[in-house]
């Protein structure tokens, strides 16, 4: 259901405008306005206060929650003073707004250090404003994640301690841990109580805010892939470590695992739908690596959706349909970092060495 509602902190005559704005937007695309946050909400706009940003605490995965804090100046690093308002909120989205006398600065930040601003001027831009809000904000707060996982102790006892892919997919992570490419800006513990920490991790679907993700075809139907958050640099224990991903369940909206027994698997990558895409329509493809860094001269997603779901997947998989070799692409994901398809990971690497530009564009 296409429905949104408005909570959180007291807000000032410039919110309340802004809010009120957002509200008939919204409603005007299809959207259902809901005066009591229901169960199975879509969008909530959750208005922080910049001393105690309390978190909208959500009773669904796939409710996708916008903080909104306004401060009346701009800090000279918006994006380090803004952040950590993301974190604390526990929030998909942030909407940092900086006001002075002559123009407000609307920025847009996001988990992966996705940034953008719009700016609004006066009155005769509202309408124009708001509609360049809603088309950068909708197709993100509507898209459909896939996080969940359904576990099976089924793999062949023979895969238990792994094979020569997933040996090579050890020494892969080590290239990758000594990237040191990683995401998250600050230290998140700083920011948040362990109870908040547990219920970023719930929302993300993540062990960890880590430092990208690899993968390698096991055969036509399935692949191994590095587990959400764990150490890419000592990548041992199948099921924990690696797993083997079947597939996707699309009736459960989960991917298919498969893991030995007598063992408490970790979630797999939020990618691994995309992984699976490419896989799927590309048999030359036998290895994917993720990355949060860019390169010159590639061909990049044009909406920066959320890691996980269906929309990005088919995004980075249509790119890898028009790439020149699909089995040798490199593609942008917005705001976000690469995905790179190779046929195997050590050609991965060797094909990026010294390519890899550490700061991604925002856009």
């Amino acid at each position: 259901m296409k429905n949104f509602t408005i909570t959180g902190a007291e807000k000032t005559p410039f919110l309340t405008w802004y809010m009120d704005g957002l509200k008939d937007k919204f409603s005007s695309e299809g959207y259902k306005f809901c005066e009591e946050p229901a169960e199975e909400i879509k969008i909530v706009f959750n208005v922080i206060d910049q001393e105690k940003p309390r978190p909208y605490r959500r009773k669904a995965q796939a409710t996708f929650v916008v903080s909104i804090l306004e401060k009346n100046d701009e800090p000279e690093d918006v994006f380090e003073i803004a952040y950590p308002y993301l974190i604390r909120s526990l929030a998909n989205h942030l909407i940092f707004i900086a006001r002075n006398s002559e123009k407000t600065n609307v920025y847009f930040i996001t988990p992966e250090q996705g940034f953008y601003k719009l700016s609004y001027h006066n009155e005769e831009d509202a309408e124009d404003f708001f509609h360049k809000t809603y088309k950068r904000l909708e197709p993100v707060a509507s898209a459909q994640l896939v996080i969940d996982n359904h576990f099976a102790d089924d793999l062949e006892q023979n895969l238990w301690n792994g094979n020569e892919i997933t040996k090579k997919m050890y020494v892969s992570g080590k290239k990758l841990d000594e990237m040191n490419l990683l995401p998250a800006p600050f230290p998140l513990e700083r920011y948040l109580s362990e109870r908040d920490m547990r219920q970023l991790k719930k929302l993300y679907g993540i062990g960890g805010l880590s430092y990208g993700n690899l993968s390698s075809r096991h055969n036509d139907q399935t692949f191994w892939m590095s587990a959400s958050g764990v150490n890419k640099a000592n990548m041992r224990v199948i099921g924990q470590d690696i797993l083997y991903i079947k597939g996707f369940n699309s009736e459960k909206n989960a991917m298919e695992v498969s893991v030995p027994p007598k063992i408490s698997p970790k979630r797999a990558s939020v990618d691994a739908i995309e992984h699976w895409m490419i896989y799927k329509e590309h048999p030359d493809v036998g290895a994917i690596v993720h990355i949060h860094a860019w390169m010159d001269g590639i061909d990049a997603t044009e909406i920066n959706y959320p890691c996980g779901t269906i929309e990005l997947a088919e995004a980075v998989a249509n790119l890898v349909r028009k790439a020149k070799d699909p089995a040798r692409a490199v593609i942008g994901l917005k705001n976000h970092g690469l995905t790179i398809t190779g046929r195997n990971l050590e050609e991965i690497f060797e094909r990026i060495e010294g390519q890899v530009i550490p700061q991604v564009p925002m856009a």
